[in-house]
């Protein structure tokens, strides 16, 4: 079973003008979807975020708070939004940028919103009974609403495709780079059941990952601890202060690249880099926010087309390799936190984000300037800068969540491998034969003894709270 595709509608309405600034959220009904060049793209629209002050912002100034936290508008944009009501603090206007967030504060923001587009590909159903719907993620799509994402994502699609009412409860989160295996509660318990489950670490998660280079052979394990450096970038490193985390890596396959253009291989010479790259079997047995891509760069083997962890231009030559402090080494081409935070923050603004697959003819010329930047434009209605459509290396990473299963065996699911990971044209590979020669209770038995016994749990999700969202978060 699939769902349905939303068509896209044969005009687009107007949209009416914004209302004033109120507690109660414009929030538009049918949803703005419209299908076009394999993207699903949403009309711009007026939207009303209301949001509970978060801990970390209490005492501070409610500008500073807004140019800090997120990064889609310029600074004179939340300035000028505080100064004529768009942003208001318990349904009132803020008497100055220099206004104090309290304990207890909502925070509104009614803005003209303007969405990235994602892929037009649906949500696909590995199953679905009265309490669960367990499907399998696009890749480039978010889990929840957050930054310039809303509407599209996996769980407003959803709710677009089986009604307004419908509250679709997820209990794993992905990246939204990330595609496979997700779980959609129907209801709080089912939800809390599962989240459980996870919680307690009795689910074996089993990932496959495309990355850079020759992964050593055999069972690698890496339990460097991760952690954020900026919440507004999306960059997590490996740190010593960091939170416990831990996963088993193991190598099904390696494709080294042809000297020349080989009968091996008809010919396909875009899709084996320079390095030659391997696909990988990825355990994880804690769940930190990017733990397998930032492991896989730690290890030297970042995922090849990650547009942050396989980054030359943000992380240098060495891309991050065994990189564990937050200021360069001397004689090495490490970079400091900070200069990294600088490059990242460039990417998708003045430059497109470009992997090392990139630079290894993954795709051409043509490919690498069809990315997601700005335009230079602005929007007639509300002066915000228009970005370019994203291209298609830029709609998903090499990292796929293939199976989740309950470790006593009460239930399994599993998808296809993606395309990305199957051996390239001419190419005969034990793929599969390398995916099942482990034998299933030896393995558990084996990450029984490697999992933590003291702390390094999962963070529980909260499933009764609304995904967070102050503005342009």
């Amino acid at each position: 079973m699939a769902l349905t595709t939303i068509e896209p509608p044969a005009a687009q309405p107007p949209f009416a003008p914004p209302p004033d600034v109120v507690t109660t959220p414009c929030d538009p009904w049918p949803r703005p979807y419209y299908l076009e060049d394999g993207l699903r793209r949403v009309a711009p629209y007026h939207f009303t975020y209301n949001t509970n002050a978060k801990e970390r912002w209490r005492g501070r100034e409610i500008f500073e708070i807004f140019c800090d936290e997120f990064r889609d508008r310029p600074a004179e944009y939340y300035k000028d939004a505080i100064e004529t009501g768009k942003i208001q603090v318990n349904g009132q206007p803020v008497p100055s940028t220099f206004a104090k967030i309290k304990n207890g504060d909502v925070i509104s923001h009614t803005l003209h919103r303007h969405e990235p587009p994602v892929t037009a590909k649906p949500i696909g159903i590995v199953r679905e009974d009265e309490n669960m719907i367990v499907i399998n993620k696009p890749a480039g799509v978010p889990v929840h609403p957050a930054g310039r994402y809303n509407y599209n994502s996996v769980i407003e699609i959803m709710r677009a495709e089986r009604g307004h009412q419908w509250n679709p409860l997820p209990c794993n989160r992905l990246d939204r780079l990330t595609s496979g295996v997700m779980f959609i509660a129907k209801h709080k318990k089912a939800a809390e059941k599962l989240t459980d489950q996870l919680v307690g670490r009795t689910v074996r998660k089993e990932y496959v990952a495309r990355v850079r280079g020759e992964f050593p052979e055999g069972d690698v394990l890496c339990e460097q601890p991760i952690l954020q450096i900026s919440p507004k970038l999306g960059l997590n490193r490996v740190r010593a202060n960091g939170k416990q985390a831990k996963t088993v890596f193991k190598r099904l396959a390696y494709y080294p690249p042809p000297s020349t253009t080989s009968p091996a291989t008809n010919g396909d010479t875009d899709a084996l880099p320079k390095q030659g790259y391997s696909i990988v079997r990825c355990l994880p047995l804690t769940g930190r926010t990017h733990q397998l891509r930032v492991h896989l760069q730690f290890l030297g083997h970042p995922i090849t087309n990650d547009p942050i962890y396989a980054n030359r231009r943000v992380f240098g030559p060495s891309l991050g390799n065994a990189s564990s402090t937050s200021e360069p080494q001397i004689g090495t081409t490490q970079y400091s936190d900070e200069d990294i935070m600088t490059r990242l923050s460039r990417m998708g603004k003045e430059e497109h984000a470009e992997a090392v697959a990139y630079e290894d003819e993954m795709v051409d010329e043509y490919n690498k300037k069809k990315a997601e930047k700005m335009t230079g434009e602005v929007c007639d209605i509300c002066q915000t800068p228009l970005y370019s459509d994203p291209g298609v290396h830029e709609l998903g990473i090499y990292l796929h969540a293939r199976k989740y299963a309950d470790k006593d065996g009460a239930w399994s699911y599993e998808t296809t491998l993606p395309e990305w990971a199957l051996p390239p044209k001419g190419v005969s590979g034990g793929l599969m034969k390398g995916m099942e020669e482990s034998d299933p209770e030896v393995l558990a038995r084996r990450l029984e003894e490697m999992e933590v016994k003291e702390g390094g749990t999962e963070e529980k999700l909260d499933t009764s709270k609304e995904p967070e969202a102050a503005g342009t978060a």
